[in-house]
């Protein structure tokens, strides 16, 4: 139910109390009695000079009608809380139960009244809980956006400055296959929980930078009818290119900077190609194709995987066509139902998109990246030989400090509160602002 009344015209402010004022309970007594008794009359006479401007008593009584008719009898009204003048009250009518906030004048008379839903302490409970789980956290200026298309809704956290001062940048930040908004990978056999996005929003917010991090199609709360088998690269692109466009257009923000990190990078330079964008930035982007990026990735598996795994990309990459003949084991690589995607995003060279780019760009390496290797970020300098490369000494592919041996870098996957490198939120802040 929406709100039925706001005439909160004078409020005073009281002394901090927790308990009921007693003027306040012989005034709310009075309150439930007039009301009824059906003498809107005498709730009128309840009110202060300055509500009765703004309430004048027939438009008084037609409010007093429509409570009655919609919410019935007010069997009960129970105190809940009491601060800065305003008392809260739950009131129990016949076919609702509403929140009721009371304002009293000097003179007892009633300075604001507003009815409004009422949520119990279990649902605030669940509402909280739920906001926790999802790492929204409106203490750090965290709200939930959502933007609409037509495979279903994208679904990120909004974080801003506690005070900002006119219009200020905001960076999209896209995240890498597979990862959610936070930088975690919601599937536990995939052990990946760093927080790294969620920490970066953070950190920009510290320094008066607003920030989008959203989950990608099918991922997380971004529900979509795109199926698996479905998905496509160019999905990712378009939802990314849906995002900058109404970030673009919100009054509050003075720059669009998308921030793409692994496979991101891909996305957010495409999707930056055609749209309203003030400058990408690239976090262990690579520049070849992602045939490449596989291959090396299937050298690091176990040798009875490797090889198998190896065979299939080639096939793949070949043919064109879905490989339906796949090993149980190497389902969590390249299970049929993943190769359209990878087709999709094999057809893409990083580094022919990124020359094409007409804005400012910041290339951001980590010397300890197992899966994005330094050298890609050199190729990608070489074919933009204008952008910014910020080479961070033992930084890995999760944006933390980690050593370049394998098992202790892996360490930090499942590491959510190791802090990320100083240098990154440096270098990504100081490039955002010299920005024009």
């Amino acid at each position: 139910m929406k709100k039925l009344l706001l005439v909160f015209i004078v409020l005073a402010v009281n002394a901090y109390a927790q308990s009921e004022p007693k003027n306040y309970k012989v005034a709310i007594t009075r309150f439930q009695q007039y009301y009824n008794l059906n003498q809107p009359d005498s709730i009128f006479s309840m009110f202060s000079p300055d509500v009765r401007v703004s309430l004048p008593e027939d438009k008084n009584q037609q409010m007093i009608s429509q409570l009655q008719s919609q919410l019935g009898r007010l069997q009960q009204i129970s105190f809940l809380s009491y601060d800065k003048g305003i008392a809260t009250y739950k009131a129990d009518f016949t076919k609702s139960i509403l929140a009721m906030k009371v304002s009293l004048n000097d003179k007892n008379q009633l300075g604001g009244l507003l009815f409004d839903n009422y949520v119990s302490p279990s649902d605030a409970a669940k509402a909280a809980n739920a906001l926790k789980l999802l790492n929204v956290d409106p203490a750090l200026g965290e709200s939930t956006y959502t933007v609409k298309g037509f495979a279903g809704n994208i679904v990120g956290t909004l974080t801003m400055p506690e005070k900002p001062a006119g219009k200020i940048p905001v960076v999209i930040i896209v995240a890498g296959s597979g990862t959610d908004r936070n930088g975690n990978n919601p599937n536990p056999k995939f052990t990946l929980n760093t927080n790294a996005y969620k920490d970066l929003a953070i950190a920009l917010r510290q320094s008066g930078i607003a920030s989008l991090r959203y989950d990608k199609r099918t991922i997380g709360e971004s529900v979509s009818s795109t199926k698996e088998n479905q998905l496509r690269l160019e999905d990712h692109i378009e939802d990314a290119m849906g995002i900058i466009n109404k970030l673009h257009d919100d009054e509050r923000f003075s720059k669009v900077v998308v921030l793409g990190h692994g496979e991101g990078s891909l996305v957010g330079i495409i999707a930056s190609e055609e749209t309203p964008v003030g400058a990408v930035i690239s976090v262990e982007g690579a520049a070849q194709p992602a045939y490449y990026l596989l291959k090396q990735q299937a050298k690091e598996q176990p040798d009875y995987i490797s090889t198998r795994y190896s065979k299939l990309i080639d096939s793949l990459a070949k043919t064109g066509k879905i490989q339906n003949d796949v090993d149980a084991s190497l389902y969590p690589f390249i299970r049929p139902s993943i190769q359209t995607y990878l087709l999709s995003w094999m057809r893409y060279t990083p580094f022919r998109e990124l020359k094409k780019l007409k804005v400012p760009v910041l290339l951001v390496q980590g010397s300890t990246d197992l899966l994005i290797k330094p050298d890609e970020a050199d190729k990608l300098k070489k074919a933009k030989t204008e952008a910014t490369l910020l080479m961070i000494p033992n930084m890995n592919y999760v944006l933390k400090e980690a050593p370049a041996d394998r098992d202790k870098n892996l360490e930090t996957y499942t590491q959510p509160d190791l802090p990320l490198k100083p240098e990154l939120v440096t270098g990504v802040v100081n490039f955002i602002d010299k920005l024009k």
